[in-house]
C-alpha cells in the first residue's frame, strides 16, 4: 500500500503512474490523492487519503523462459503428457491407442500438440502448455485512509484513524489444475480391445477452454479489511499518557476453478468409456473406450457443463485495547535523565473458515477441504528504563509478559532485553543488545482443517529408485508423472516459538557526510513452524527408504506416516501439515555505509549500500537429530528456504538544480543449483555430464529519474530491472520436462519494466 499514513498534512497531493514491462503483461496503473485539513484555530486535523490500482497477469506464455517446457536442460525437451494411457500392471507404461498418432489434436494448445516419446512410451501433448499459467497474478485494488486529532486543551487530545481495504486478486495454474484421470473417479479398468489395464489422463486446452481461454476460468481471491483506532493521549505533570482501542478484521472470498465430480465423470465415461461390459475376476470395470473421442477437441460449450466455481469464506478479527505510560524524566543520572515506559495490553482474536459446501461433501474433482476455526484471549505487559549513566555510557532494560488464552489452556511467557550503548567519541558509538523473544503459533497455522487437492506431475523418486533411476534424472521414469491425492493442514500441537537473540556492533560518523556501521547478530531459535511441499516429501522418502541422509525438517518416521501406499506400492496419497523446527541457530554479520558528496556547481552525489553475510546457518529438525549446515548442505538448504548466504543493495544517486537520478542495484549471492538438491550434494555428476554447483551472483539495477517541473509538479521516469535480468542461465540445471526451470523461490523472470509518475501539490 502506497496511501500516506501521518497525522497531518497541509494541502494535498495527487499521484498518477502507470507502468509496463516489456516483454508484455504486467500493465499497471495507480492514482492516489492526499488531502489535509486543519480548523479550529489549528486544534482539529485530518487527513483523507485514497488509492486505486490495477494491474493485468504476467503469462507463463509472454516470457521466453517459461512458454514451454525447458529446451536447453541436462536432458531433451519433451512435451507435457495432455492426453495420457497408462497401465498400472506395466509399472505405469505408457500406449498409445491413438491410431492418427495425435494428429487430430494438432489445434491444441495454439497448434503446438504432438507426439511425444519418452522411455515409458508415446502420449500426446504439448511443449507450450506449461505456459498457460500465472507468473504473476492480476490485481484491483483500492484503499481508503483518515486519520483526526482534536486538541480538548494543551494537554489532552482525542485521535483516531480508520484504514479500509479491498483488493482483487485473479490467477490460475494452467493444465496443471485443469485436468481429468479416470483413476480418481473409476480406478484403473479393463480395456476389452487390448486386454490392458489402464487408466486415462486428460488436460484442458484452451481451446477446449473456448472463450478466453484460461482467462475465462481465472480463480479469484477477494479480501475486505478494516482497521480502525480510537483513543486520547495527553500529560500530567512529568508523565505522558495514551490509550486506545482498535477493531481489525479481515475477509476473504476465494472464488476458485472447480470440476465438478459427477459431472465430469459422468461427461467422460459417456463420451469416451462407454457403458459397462462387465467386471474382471478381480473386480475391475470393462470397458471397450472411444479413442476417437478420447483424442479430439471437445466439443465448444462442453466444458461448462462439467466445470465452475467454488466459493470459500474467511475471516480474521482482533481486538485491541492498549494503555501507555511514559516519563522521561523520571530521575537524574550523571549522563541526563533516566526514561521510563509501561504498556499493558489486553484483546482477543479468532480466525474462521468456511469452505464451500461442495468442497466438502465430495461434489467437486479432485479438491477437498474442512472448516476450521479458532479464537483466544492475550494480554500482555511491557516495561522499559533506559538508563543513561554518563555521558558515554546508556544502558537501556526491558521485560514483556505475553498470556495467550484458548479455552482453558493458557500459554504464556516472560521475555527480556538489555541493551549498552557506549560513545567514547562523538563520532563513535559501540552498541549491543541481548534478549529473549516469544511468539504464540498463528490461529491457521494451528486450527486449519484438512484440505484436499491433486498433486498432478509429481515424481515418485522411490518407485523410480526401485527401476534403477537418480533423483537427479527420472525422465524416462514410468512414474515421473504421478497424480496424488495430497492433505494439507494446520496443526493445533504445535508449540510456541522462542528465541535468544544478541547483537553486537559498531557506528562510525567522522563527517556529516559519512556514516558507517558494522554489526554481528546471533539468533537461536526454537519451534519455528515449517511445512514440506509434496515434491520435498517424496525426495524425503527415496532418501529415508534407501538409508540416506534426508536432510529435511521431517523426520523418517514422519515421512513414513505422511506418505500412504496401496497393496502393489503405488502412491495413494500424501500429507504435509504444519509442524515445529526443533531449533535453528542463524549468525549473520551486516554491514552499511552512507555518503554525501558536494560537487560544486555539478549538484550532489549520494551513496549508500547494505551487505549482509550468513556466516553461519544450521537447523535441527527434531529434537536428537544432528544439526544440518544450511548453508553448506544444497539438499537441507532448498528443503527449507533456499535464502543466499549473501546479500546487499545500494544506492548512487545525483541531485542537480530541478533533476535527481539515482540508480539502485540488488545482489543476490550464489546459490546451490537444482542438480545439486536432487543430487544431494555439490559433488553430484549427471550421466550428461552436467555437474552440480552453484549458481552465480545475481545482480539487477532500477533507475529513477525525477524532475521539478513547477514547483507543485515532479515528473519521474522509473525502470525496474534496467539490463533486462533473467534467470535463464539456470536453465540448465534442470530436465527438458521443467516448464519453470528456475529458483521461484528466489528469482523471477518478469524483465525489464518501465513506470512514468506525475505528483502534483496543491493547496499549500
Amino acid at each position: 500500500v502506497n496511501i500516506i499514513l501521518k497525522d497531518r498534512m497541509d494541502g494535498g497531493v495527487l499521484n498518477v503512474r502507470g507502468g509496463a514491462y516489456g516483454d508484455g503483461g504486467g500493465n499497471s496503473f495507480r492514482i492516489s490523492g492526499a488531502h489535509g485539513l486543519n480548523a479550529f484555530d489549528d486544534r482539529f486535523h485530518a487527513l483523507v487519503n485514497v488509492q486505486y490500482e490495477k494491474s493485468s497477469p504476467i503469462w507463463g506464455y509472454q516470457r521466453d523462459l517459461t512458454k514451454a517446457n525447458n529446451s536447453v536442460g541436462y536432458t531433451a525437451q519433451v512435451p507435457t503428457n495432455d492426453f495420457l494411457v497408462y497401465l498400472p500392471e506395466r509399472q505405469n507404461a505408457f500406449a498409445m491407442m491413438d491410431p492418427n498418432r495425435c494428429a487430430g489434436l494438432a489445434g491444441q494448445f495454439g497448434g503446438t500438440t504432438v507426439l511425444g516419446t519418452r522411455a515409458s512410451g508415446e502420449s500426446c501433448g504439448s511443449a507450450y502448455s506449461p505456459g498457460y499459467t500465472t507468473l504473476k497474478n492480476g490485481k484491483e485494488s483500492s484503499q481508503f485512509y483518515t486519520s483526526m486529532s482534536f486538541d480538548v486543551n494543551d494537554n489532552f487530545q482525542l485521535f483516531g484513524d480508520a484504514l479500509y481495504s479491498l483488493e482483487e486478486v485473479q490467477y490460475t495454474s494452467g493444465s496443471a489444475y485443469a485436468f481429468w484421470g479416470s483413476d480418481v473417479g473409476f480406478g484403473q479398468f479393463y480395456d476389452q480391445g487390448s486386454g490392458e489395464y489402464m487408466n486415462l489422463q486428460r488436460a484442458f486446452a484452451p481451446e477446449d477452454i473456448s472463450g478466453a481461454g484460461y482467462r475465462d476460468i481465472l480463480s479469484t481471491d477477494r479480501n475486505k479489511s478494516y482497521q480502525v483506532t480510537l483513543g486520547g493521549r495527553g500529560s500530567a505533570g512529568d508523565w505522558d499518557y495514551s490509550a486506545s482501542f482498535s477493531r481489525g478484521e479481515y475477509r476473504l472470498t476465494e472464488r476458485s476453478f472447480a470440476r465438478w465430480a459427477d459431472q465430469i465423470d459422468g461427461y467422460f465415461e459417456d463420451r469416451v468409456l462407454g457403458p459397462v461390459l462387465g467386471l474382471t475376476d478381480d473386480g475391475y470395470n470393462i470397458y471397450n473406450p472411444n479413442w476417437g473421442a478420447f483424442y479430439s477437441r471437445l466439443p465448444a460449450g462442453d466444458f461448462q457443463t462439467f466445470t465452475g466455481f467454488t466459493y470459500n469464506e474467511s475471516k480474521t478479527w482482533q481486538n485491541l485495547g492498549r494503555f501507555q505510560l511514559t516519563n522521561g524524566s523520571l530521575f537524574t543520572l550523571p549522563g541526563g535523565d533516566a526514561g521510563f515506559a509501561v504498556v499493558a495490553e489486553a484483546g482477543s482474536e479468532g480466525w474462521d473458515y468456511r469452505p464451500d459446501e461442495r468442497l466438502m461433501d465430495g461434489s467437486v474433482w479432485g479438491t477437498t477441504s474442512v472448516a476450521g476455526n479458532g479464537h483466544r484471549s492475550n494480554y500482555a505487559v511491557t516495561s522499559e528504563l533506559r538508563l543513561p549513566l554518563i555521558d558515554s555510557l546508556t544502558v537501556t532494560g526491558s521485560g514483556r509478559y505475553d498470556a495467550y488464552k484458548i479455552a482453558n489452556n493458557t500459554v504464556d511467557k516472560a521475555t527480556y532485553s538489555v541493551g549498552v550503548e557506549f560513545r567514547p567519541i562523538e563520532s563513535l558509538l559501540f552498541r549491543g543488545k541481548y534478549g529473549t523473544a516469544f511468539r504464540a503459533p498463528s490461529l491457521s497455522d494451528a486450527f486449519q482443517g484438512r484440505s484436499g487437492y491433486y498433486a498432478n506431475g509429481s515424481t515418485d523418486y522411490y518407485r523410480c529408485g526401485q527401476l534403477g533411476y537418480d533423483p537427479a534424472d527420472t525422465l524416462g521414469c514410468a512414474y515421473d508423472n504421478e497424480s496424488v491425492f495430497g492433505e494439507q493442514s494446520g496443526n493445533p500441537d504445535l508449540q510456541p516459538i522462542t528465541a535468544d537473540v544478541w547483537n553486537a556492533g559498531v557506528v562510525w560518523a567522522p563527517t556529516n557526510n559519512l556514516s558507517v556501521s558494522v554489526d554481528y547478530y546471533n539468533w537461536k531459535i526454537k519451534n519455528e513452524v515449517n511445512t514440506l511441499d509434496s515434491d520435498q516429501l517424496l525426495l524425503a522418502e527415496y532418501y529415508c527408504r534407501n538409508g540416506l541422509t534426508n536432510n529435511t525438517s521431517a523426520s523418517c518416521q514422519n515421512v513414513a506416516d505422511w506418505i500412504t501406499r496401496d497393496a502393489a506400492g503405488n502412491l495413494d496419497q500424501i500429507y504435509t501439515p504444519k509442524l515445529n523446527v526443533a531449533s535453528q541457530n542463524l549468525q549473520a554479520v551486516t554491514a552499511s555505509v552512507k555518503y554525501l558528496q558536494d560537487i560544486g556547481r555539478f549538484g550532489a552525489l549520494q551513496f549508500g549500500g547494505n551487505y549482509t553475510n550468513m556466516i553461519k546457518r544450521e537447523l535441527q529438525p527434531q529434537p536428537g537429530d544432528d544439526y544440518l549446515d544450511l548453508l553448506r548442505d544444497p539438499y537441507a538448504m532448498w528443503n527449507y528456504d533456499q535464502l543466499a548466504k549473501v546479500r546487499a543493495d545500494g544506492s548512487v544517486g545525483w541531485a542537480k538544480d530541478k533533476w535527481t537520478t539515482t540508480m539502485y542495484f540488488n545482489y543476490i549471492g550464489k546459490t546451490p543449483n537444482r542438480m545439486a538438491y536432487l543430487g544431494n550434494g555439490y559433488d553430484y555428476v549427471h550421466a550428461s555430464g552436467y555437474k552440480a554447483g552453484k549458481w552465480g551472483s545475481y545482480t539487477t539495477y532500477n533507475l529513477s529519474v525525477n524532475y521539478q517541473a513547477l514547483d507543485t509538479l515532479t515528473l519521474s521516469l522509473m525502470v525496474n530491472n534496467v539490463f533486462d535480468k533473467s534467470p535463464d542461465g539456470q536453465a540448465h540445471s534442470y530436465a527438458g520436462n521443467i516448464g519453470a526451470p528456475y529458483n521461484n523461490k528466489i528469482y523471477n523472470p518478469y524483465g525489464r519494466a518501465f513506470y512514468v509518475q506525475a505528483k502534483y501539490d496543491f493547496g499549500k
